[in-house]
């Protein structure tokens, strides 16, 4: 028992669910899960989601969010099993023994709270360090993780720092009080492949120095297989396969393995124009309210029918603020938007309800879309009330139509978004976009928070429609993959401008500019030594420059 820092043993976890309409009922979640985590090692557990990964990483802190129950099973951590422990003893563990790296820093930080008080504050509430010698160590920990000014970055307060530094920031934290094993709960899944990089490095090196064992959750076998030793497949609270990196990607005994294996294997054939643009963006220059900088300079793309462009560039590119811009929602300070024949109002309230029709939108957060109140039926049928009037019998025929087009059907309309996978979500908020018949919709990172097989489905079912009804994309995203399954045509932009433009062959073929070099460099592999080729090669080029 002294070698294995962790050890699971027949993990069984349940909750209580409140169907609309119906008793409450308790079901199982995880069903009878097994592994051991020895000092110094990192374990990976890979799965879609509601697979029970998180879950399963929170009980090894002997705690169950949301009305999760750990309802069997053991788990012990330094020879002692914390389910069985006292209250006094799992506060000590917690923040202590173990400690939990959350996947959005942004939403776990105190906003009124400068950082250095937040990333020594469990390592003084523990007593593993005084005030000043907890502020010295999280001083070398910043160092060591690679953030700039480590000595004074403490003292801001988390808004002031990148989404990248914030979770470093929170990585920190959570070694701080030198931790016998860490939980990362997606560490890296919000944040672009560049950023991305350098978490990753900084992860795998600070659990190298720092001997720590890790629990490394992630829906993305890619990244695990850089920094785990082992790896957990799991679905739907099952354990599917279990096993070495090694043996993982390169000889997978299950499907469902095999499957994670070769996502992103969608084809998708370069279209090329044969007619006029449907919308066309001519030096769009823009900045926000009260600065004097501008976030968009002279930005010139087009769009054709039936085709896709695809927007990328990592956080602050200015991706999302063109489409801000191309929706009416910041009227450009310079330029023009040229959109099914006629110019766009430049602010959203000057245009028609023809404008707003054609010209649709799909969010990246899909539970943050949708009313929670409303049914599927609901949602999907307001554009059909809106822009053409439908009613009773009509309309509930449209709304089948559209529920079979995204491949879920008529059971789904008396369902509220609480009952439904984050895929099923993003489904229902394309049928909405489809209701309103547009041109052009415009798709914000929309399989960004989807795990890649559900990601996947998702990208067949926008292309299959796009064949059928011959609406274009506008696709913003940080995700190479993404671009090359789907694109037609690709702008990558950096700091407000287009640096490179075209066909996705043209694009995506060198020679390269710098930046898009080191986009397209980024993009996770499935093999194994991946991450340190990319930073052995970034190596020599800093080193010849």
């Amino acid at each position: 028992m002294s070698e294995t820092l962790l050890k699971v043993r027949d993990l069984k976890i349940g909750a209580t669910i409140y169907p609309p309409g119906e008793k409450p009922r308790d079901i199982e979640i995880v069903h009878g899960v097994s592994f051991d985590l020895e000092p110094g090692k990192v374990l990976g557990l890979i799965g879609e989601s509601g697979a029970g990964k998180s879950t399963i990483g929170l009980a090894s802190m002997a705690y169950g969010r949301g009305g999760v129950e750990i309802t069997g099973g053991e788990v012990w951590v330094n020879g002692r099993d914390i389910l069985k422990s006292g209250l006094n003893d799992v506060r000590k563990l917690r923040g202590g023994e173990v400690t939990y790296v959350s996947q959005s820093a942004a939403a776990s930080f105190n906003p009124a709270k400068q950082i250095m008080d937040q990333v020594i504050e469990a390592s003084v509430r523990h007593g593993k360090f005084s005030k000043k010698d907890a502020e010295a160590r999280a001083v070398e920990l910043f160092r060591k993780l690679g953030l700039p000014d480590p000595e004074n970055i403490g003292n801001r307060y988390p808004h002031q720092v990148s989404g990248g530094q914030l979770q470093r920031c929170m990585t920190a934290l959570a070694l701080c009080p030198e931790p016998d094993l860490v939980v990362f709960d997606e560490p890296t899944t919000a944040l672009d492949v560049t950023t991305q990089i350098d978490v990753l490095k900084a992860i795998k090196e600070a659990i190298r120095d720092t001997g720590v064992a890790a629990l490394y959750i992630t829906h993305d076998l890619a990244v695990v297989a850089q920094v785990s030793d082992d790896i957990l497949v799991l679905k739907m609270g099952d354990m599917v396969e279990y096993g070495s990196v090694d043996q993982i990607i390169n000889a997978p005994k299950e499907d469902y393995t095999r499957a994670l294996v070769s996502v992103r294997s969608i084809d998708h054939e370069e279209k090329t124009a044969t007619s006029e643009p449907v919308l066309k963006v001519e030096g769009v220059t823009a900045r926000y309210r009260g600065t004097n900088f501008d976030v968009l300079k002279n930005i010139n793309v087009e769009l054709h029918p039936g085709q896709t462009l695809a927007v990328v560039g990592e956080s602050g590119s200015g991706k999302s603020t063109l489409a801000r811009v191309i929706t009416g929602l910041l009227p450009p300070r310079a330029g023009n938007i040229h959109f099914a024949g006629r110019d766009l109002s430049a602010a959203l309230g000057g245009r028609s309800r023809e404008d707003l029709r054609e010209l649709q939108m799909i969010y990246q957060m899909a539970d943050t879309a949708m009313n929670p109140r409303q049914t599927v039926g609901t949602i999907i049928g307001r554009p059909l009330e809106f822009y053409f009037g439908l009613r009773g019998s009509e309309k509930r025929k449209r709304i089948v139509e559209l529920l079979d087009e995204i491949e879920m059907g008529e059971a789904f309309m008396d369902r509220y978004p609480a009952e439904l996978s984050g895929g099923q979500k993003q489904r229902v908020c394309i049928a909405r976009s489809l209701a309103a018949k547009p041109k052009i919709i415009i798709c914000d990172e929309v399989t960004s928070a989807l795990d890649p097989l559900v990601a996947d489905g998702i990208l067949k079912l926008l292309l299959d429609l796009q064949k059928v009804e011959d609406v274009a994309y506008l696709f913003i995203t940080h995700d190479l993959a993404t671009v090359k399954a789907i694109a037609d045509s690709i702008a990558v932009m950096y700091q407000g401008e287009v640096v490179r433009y075209g066909g996705k062959t043209d694009v995506l073929s060198p020679p390269f500019d710098d930046y898009t070099d080191l986009l397209l460099s980024s993009v996770p592999e499935m093999k194994l030594g991946w991450l340190e080729e990319v930073i052995a090669n970034r190596k020599m080029e800093s080193a010849g420059n």
